[in-house]
């Protein structure tokens, strides 16, 4: 699935925000999502903001803010990697 992210979003996103806690075992899953792909989705799309935010005790949730203003959000906690991986390809294609 890693290849999906090799390739430019659609001109429609306008930026991707990943919220979860830095510890919470909820969050391992989104931890490790950002881990593994934050690098090759910025190298494929350089000039999209992909914010990271990081709060104790915070429920692990994606958001994906597109043209005019319309917003899709994902809630991640207990997901692992994989999942999240497929959250966002669902939220990119919707």
């Amino acid at each position: 699935m890693a290849s999906v992210f090799s390739k430019a979003f659609p001109a429609a996103v306008k930026e991707i925000r990943v919220h979860f806690s830095p510890q919470g075992a909820q969050s391992a899953g989104a931890r490790q999502f950002v881990l593994s792909h934050f690098k090759t989705i910025k190298a494929s799309n350089p000039k999209l903001p992909f914010l990271v935010r990081e709060a104790q005790n915070t429920p692990a949730r994606m958001f994906v803010r597109l043209e005019r203003g319309l917003e899709k959000k994902a809630e991640l906690d207990g997901l692992e990697a994989s999942a999240i991986e497929k959250k966002l390809t669902e939220l990119l294609s919707n």
